[in-house]
């Protein structure tokens, strides 16, 4: 939604919503209205996200992955695996044969 330089952006994920809006009037009214219609609780802000990790200061947000990485490296039984910068020589040639 756009309205009067509001910008409301919402994201929904089944039942999970992330709001942002550059108007803090505007997002307490939305939130109202969504408290109106449905049974819904405010988790603050936003931190982890579909496995990713949200970071903010006060002009950037900040995304990492590395706990997702960390969680299917661990699932895959290779958290104690060393790791190399490149599983192949880079001047192998492979062959069709």
């Amino acid at each position: 939604m756009q309205r009067k330089n509001v910008q409301l952006h919402v994201l929904v994920y089944v039942d999970d919503l992330v709001i942002s809006c550059n108007d803090n009037v505007a997002i307490k009214a939305f939130k109202t209205y969504l408290y109106a219609c449905f049974h819904m609780k405010d988790l603050g802000r936003l931190k982890y996200f579909l496995g990713i990790e949200v970071a903010h200061n006060s002009i950037r947000i900040f995304l990492c992955l590395y706990k997702y990485a960390l969680d299917i490296i661990s699932k895959a039984g290779l958290l104690g695996a060393k790791s190399i910068g490149s599983p192949i020589d880079p001047q192998h040639c492979l062959s069709l044969a």
